[in-house]
């Protein structure tokens, strides 16, 4: 069976389900690359979530807190500040854990060449954590992710065991790194919009090379992500050089007292 002849069907089927998620549609920050994305023959997207800070309330089992089976205190895609935080820590009776979760954004791709094209963008974009996984049935995914996140278990039995003070300073480092997440959104999407000008220039030039020369050759082609020229400026490659996971400042890990 033809997958790419079968992808304009899954594309429809998809974007014309409806959301299932919390919130019930498109976080504000990610619209515009979620739309670009769809817009595009070779791709559309299945899931997304911008980043957000959240507050949860659940057991931990092996220091991560299961959010099937949590109770979601608080949940913003905006910076946070304590006194939010302090008032949904009243309502916890388990393992109140603080978390920044990065952007994550699915995207079904027509060929493994778009896919690898995407993949390049995402990960000049500071989205280093990015992959692509082919399914049994021959349909390709991107997974757009990146590292730089935030776990912190606050409260045990419903007991605070942490200060005010260091609440807020992790409301700092969560702050910072939602700001950060936010110039990766925007990078990822001027640089998207480039590298598809770029193919879609490419693309035409051989049409019409082929065109004029039906009895040449074609040409073989060059790998998308390699071909695509990257947009990123000095100041952008020293950002994303300077990645929170290589900063001790930034990272935060704390374990319950007998790890």
């Amino acid at each position: 069976m033809d997958r790419s002849a079968e992808f304009p069907r899954w594309k429809a089927q998809c974007l014309n389900k409806v959301d299932l998620s919390r919130k019930g549609c498109v976080d504000e920050d990610v619209v515009d690359l979620v739309q670009l994305l769809n817009t595009r023959e070779q791709f559309f997207t299945t899931s997304s979530c911008a980043g957000r800070i959240l507050l949860i309330d659940g057991d931990i089992n092996g220091f991560e807190v299961q959010k099937q089976n949590c109770c979601w205190l608080l949940v913003t895609h905006k910076p946070c500040v304590k006194e939010d935080v302090m008032a949904a820590l009243k309502k916890a009776s388990g393992n109140a854990v603080l978390k920044f979760e990065p952007l994550v954004l699915h995207v079904q791709c027509r060929q493994l060449q778009d896919a690898q094209l995407l993949h390049s963008v995402a990960i000049d974009s500071g989205f280093r954590n990015s992959g692509i996984t082919v399914g049994k049935k021959g349909k390709t995914m991107l997974a757009v992710r990146s590292t730089h996140g935030l776990e912190v278990p606050l409260s045990n039995q419903g007991k605070l065991m942490v200060t005010e003070e260091y609440i807020d300073f992790l409301l700092d480092i969560a702050n910072q790194k939602m700001e950060e997440n936010k110039k990766r959104i925007l990078r990822f999407y001027n640089c998207l919009q480039h590298a598809l000008e770029r193919e879609t220039i490419t693309n035409s030039h051989h049409k019409i090379k082929e065109e004029n020369n039906p009895s040449c050759s074609p040409k073989k082609e060059r790998n998308p992500a390699e071909a695509h020229s990257k947009c990123i400026l000095e100041e952008n490659d020293k950002d994303i050089e300077n990645d929170d996971d290589d900063n001790p400042g930034l990272s935060v890990t704390v374990f319950p007292k007998d790890y």
